[in-house]
């Protein structure tokens, strides 16, 4: 199990069950009549990848500007979905 989190493997293992529950998610949301807004979530889902990249990048050894990136990425979503939230 230790060697899942030293070689950053369980980053990339959640990130999969990311995709998978955003897809499930889009296909419920398009499956109904009122059509849910899906928006808000991918973009907090996105936020939370990005950081999810940010942890994968330090447990992997990359380098700060990698990761730095990553959480700028991470920001960038965050006030995004803000924004759309507030919108409503």
């Amino acid at each position: 199990m230790g060697a899942l989190f030293e070689s950053g493997l369980i980053v990339h293992l959640i990130l999969a069950l990311m995709a998978v529950e955003a897809v499930i998610i889009c296909i419920f949301a398009l499956s109904r009549r009122d059509r849910l807004p899906v928006a808000g979530l991918l973009l907090n889902l996105a936020a939370g990848a990005c950081l999810l990249l940010a942890l994968g990048a330090v447990l992997e050894g990359a380098a700060w500007q990698v990761t730095g990136a990553w959480l700028a990425l991470a920001l960038l979503a965050h006030v995004a979905d803000v924004v759309q939230r507030l919108r409503r």
